[in-house]
């Protein structure tokens, strides 16, 4: 029988095809942002959260400084487009001051980031070597080798826990060399469920959503994670995962086209790009790639104040002028 194709950042002890990993992956990033694919350009500020402003794929977060640490990546490869940017934001950002949390300039920023490819490929491997990788090692020194299981032990790597909740699991059950792998999973799963459920940050108890998603891949005998799969009302499949991420854009050019209000909105880069010159100019808009209202209501503004015609159609000539 051959041997299963192995992914590329799996040790080769690990039978975990790319397929499985990449699964394993999409797992946690729709518990991180609800997508498949996960939101390189989500940016999220929860009450209560002590991780303050968290921002892409996997939700690094300021507080961390995690979020310094991918960003000062980004911003140093030469092929970032908006490396300069995010250059300017570095300082502030290592001194985690807490008016970041509700700075739209720079929210926006992070959101046009996620267009960039480099951004995105950076995210990944930012992600694959401070998270996915340790999980791997950690599985793999407890004696795992299921996909499902590699995916429980990566949940808790990014989301937090998973020395502690392994003693106590190993107190509770026994430990997985002693009572095999699936019996010691479904333990941790049951234990770590206990422990989010009493936690005293509540924004912690509301994510026990996580541990009854993989329960459900336990009841439902998912050990080698077979696509196509349904999780929380999610189809990860090989078409879900070879898509484009949500909220990206890879065109038109700006200035390819007029932007204005219409029925279907206008979305792409050339909006987002809009968007985000009008937010340093300090219009109150949220750079998300669609031109409605609020992008027209901002073009406006910016018309009266030049001198233009207040139509709330961006015109070629005004892109350029904006976005260069």
């Amino acid at each position: 029988m051959p041997s299963p194709t192995i992914a590329a950042d799996v040790p080769l002890n690990v039978p975990l095809t790319d397929s499985q990993a990449r699964t394993a992956k999409a797992i946690v990033n729709l518990f991180e942002t609800g997508h498949v694919l996960g939101d390189y350009g989500q940016v999220t500020v929860l009450k209560d959260d002590p991780g303050r402003l968290t921002y892409g794929r996997s939700q690094t977060t300021l507080a961390s400084g995690k979020l310094a640490e991918l960003l000062q990546q980004y911003a140093g490869n030469p092929g970032a487009r908006f490396g300069a940017a995010i250059r300017d934001w570095l300082p502030a950002i290592d001194a985690q001051g807490a008016d970041l949390d509700t700075n739209s300039r720079l929210h926006n920023l992070l959101r046009a980031c996620a267009d960039d490819p480099v951004m995105r490929e950076t995210q990944d491997r930012f992600f694959d070597d401070g998270f996915w990788q340790p999980a791997v090692r950690a599985a793999v020194k407890l004696g795992i080798r299921s996909a499902l299981a590699t995916a429980v032990v990566y949940d808790s790597t990014v989301h937090g826990s998973w020395a502690r909740i392994r003693g106590e699991t190993d107190q509770a059950a026994g430990p997985l060399d002693q009572i095999g792998e699936q019996a010691w999973i479904g333990a941790y799963v049951a234990t770590r469920r206990r422990w989010l459920a009493t936690h005293s940050i509540a924004i912690l108890r509301n994510t026990v959503y996580r541990m009854d998603a993989f329960q459900r891949l336990i009841d439902l005998n998912q050990w080698g994670l077979a696509l196509p799969l349904v999780v929380r009302g999610a189809e990860i499949s090989m078409t879900t995962l070879n898509g484009m991420p949500p909220g990206c854009y890879n065109g038109p050019a700006p200035g390819s086209r007029a932007l204005s209000v219409q029925e279907p909105l206008l979305r792409g880069l050339d909006v987002r790009l809009l968007q985000l010159a009008l937010s340093n100019l300090g219009a109150d808009i949220k750079a998300d790639g669609v031109f409605g209202a609020a992008s027209a209501r901002c073009v406006k503004e910016i018309q009266s104040a030049r001198g233009l015609p207040a139509t709330g159609v961006a015109d070629v000539a005004l892109i350029g002028a904006l976005v260069g």
